[in-house]
């Protein structure tokens, strides 16, 4: 596997100290192109490592592979810098016949890695695109487990104890609790991205009955790619947008923030964790 930490010289400064001169390890951030029938179509930067999971992630959360027959191969095309390393950061992917890369997800690859969208009519249509529905998903979730999650996380993020700047992303059986992967990288959307199409590759789409859990806020992006997925519930160790949430209520998903210790914000969905409804109380003024 690629390298995804690097070593580095630096300075600690702490005031009334003597600096320190020491050092320290950095989290890798590359770019990786991605090409369709070798015509070069996206770029996104990322921290090597599970590059074909995110390769497949990303096709999933933008809606141009459902199934594990639509993407036949993805490889990496050879590459050397300037400095004669091969960077293999030049994947090939090749889509089975019909499966066609829509002319809007294009215009948007090329542009920016943000939604860009609003209103009612954006979020239905993100609603009614994707191919799984969430809304009937049966699950149920102990809240006792649920808090576990982010300590959970935080445990299996291997990368980070080393530098300290990776976002991570987790996927939990809902009922057994069960630690089903665990992915990194210097970009949130990407470690979802690397989850999915970790379950994409695994053909577990949809993934009903699963808890996705995330280190940093949730954006509508994320709550669009769980979506996707067919993910019911999704945490986050911090909080989550206005459409964010406006998404997940419009797609029956469960949306749970600030998972923190002994504590959670439900922001969408509460009849998914138990006893939830009959434990709150109302606020007086």
């Amino acid at each position: 596997m690629r390298g995804v930490s690097a070593g580095r010289s630096v300075t600690k400064m702490t005031l009334g100290q003597a600096a320190l001169r020491r050092p320290d390890m950095l989290a890798i951030e590359e770019p990786l192109e991605l090409r369709f029938n070798g015509r070069p179509m996206a770029v996104t930067m990322r921290t090597p490592g599970d590059d074909f999971d995110l390769a497949a992630g990303f096709l999933v959360s933008e809606g141009v592979v459902t199934h594990f027959e639509q993407l036949i191969s993805m490889r990496y095309c050879a590459g050397v810098g300037a400095d004669g390393v091969n960077r293999y950061n030049v994947l090939d992917l090749v889509l089975a016949k019909g499966v066609e890369v829509p002319e809007a997800a294009r215009r948007s690859w090329t542009t920016t890695s943000s939604c860009g969208l609003c209103g009612k009519s954006s979020i239905d249509a993100i609603v009614s695109r994707s191919p799984y529905e969430v809304r009937h998903d049966s699950l149920v979730v102990d809240p006792a487990r649920l808090v576990t999650l982010s300590d959970r996380l935080r445990s299996a993020q291997q990368v980070f104890d080393k530098t300290g700047g990776l976002h991570g992303a987790a996927l939990f059986d809902g009922l057994t609790g069960e630690l089903l992967v665990c992915r990194e990288d210097v970009g949130r959307h990407n470690a979802v991205d690397k989850v999915i199409g970790w379950a994409f590759r695994e053909r577990r789409l949809p993934l009903r009955g699963t808890i996705l859990m995330v280190s940093g806020r949730t954006s509508f992006e994320l709550v669009q790619k769980a979506l996707m997925a067919g993910i019911p519930v999704l945490s986050a160790v911090s909080a989550p947008s206005s459409l964010a949430v406006d998404l997940a209520v419009e797609a029956g998903m469960t949306l749970v923030g600030f998972l923190r210790g002994p504590s959670f914000v439900v922001y969408a969905g509460a009849e998914r964790v138990g006893d939830a409804l009959c434990a709150t109380r109302p606020t007086g003024r």
